[in-house]
């Protein structure tokens, strides 16, 4: 792969045992919202290549669909990839992202996000959400973590990105700021994986924040945009069960450099 300006270099790959026919859709290959890409992408079914079809999705997202019988699919995603110009704002996002959805409980949060964060707007509101969320939640997996929305993060205090995600989702659309969820591979993040992080609509600008404060922001990549982590989820499947044997994701920058949580960063 040729090397661009500022490249970064990502990669996925899983192995999962497929029971009986199964439709999957995969949400690995970074956004189209980026003009330079070099990509590789690999579906095998017990080693036998398996054709996928691309679909647009929102935001840049790139969605790859396709159908396996019953052995082991394997999925290999790798890529070089050049610097996003700034996200757009379109007027119809505005209203979705200020919506509840599934894991993103806004309406039941209110009271508590007006409470907490009373007299504050802005910029100045999201850097105090931002900071509450990271100081309130400690990061570990459990079982909860892939069952729960915002209000049973908030209850346990425990979570993984995207819990920390959809926390930070739901303060800033009870307080009336549109905010999506952007799975990203994120240059620097330990453990490795894919990882969640929030984009906030403020003063026409999409500001990225990320209240686990594992990776700098300026390096991430966008993969997928959406409401929650119902619509990034990097394999989706449909008619049979999938088993996953192991999942490995990396993600590297030319410079890595470490993090201000106040500076106003957009994803690029």
């Amino acid at each position: 792969m040729a090397p661009f300006d500022s490249d970064r270099v990502v990669r996925a790959e899983f192995a999962a045992t497929v029971v009986a026919h199964t439709e999957f859709v995969l949400s690995m290959a970074v956004a189209g919202t980026h003009p330079e890409v070099a990509e590789t992408l690999s579906v095998t079914l017990d080693g036998a290549e398996l054709p996928v079809r691309e679909l647009a999705g929102p935001h840049g997202t790139r969605l790859h669909v396709g159908e396996v019988e019953a052995g082991v699919l394997r999925v290999a995603y790798e890529a070089r990839v050049g610097r996003a110009p700034a996200a757009l704002v379109d007027p119809l996002d505005v209203i979705a992202y200020a919506r509840p959805s599934r894991y993103v409980e806004a309406d039941v949060l209110t009271s508590f996000a007006r409470s907490h964060f009373a007299g504050l707007a802005g910029v100045e509101l999201l850097l105090a959400v931002e900071r509450w969320v990271h100081e309130r939640l400690r990061y570990a997996s459990t079982d909860q973590a892939w069952r729960g929305g915002a209000e049973a993060t908030l209850a346990s205090g425990v979570g993984v990105c995207r819990d920390f995600a959809h926390v930070v989702l739901a303060l800033l659309r009870a307080l009336d700021v549109p905010a999506r969820l952007v799975s990203v591979y994120a240059p620097g993040l330990v453990p490795m994986d894919f990882h969640a992080v929030v984009e906030a609509l403020v003063d026409d600008r999409w500001l990225l924040v990320d209240a686990t404060r594992l990776a700098p922001r300026r390096e991430m990549v966008r993969i997928a945009t959406g409401r929650d982590a119902a619509d990034t989820a990097f394999l989706t499947n449909t008619l049979a069960d999938v088993d996953l044997i192991e999942l490995r994701v990396g993600a590297e920058a030319p410079e890595l450099e470490p993090d201000d949580p106040n500076e106003l960063v957009e994803l690029s």
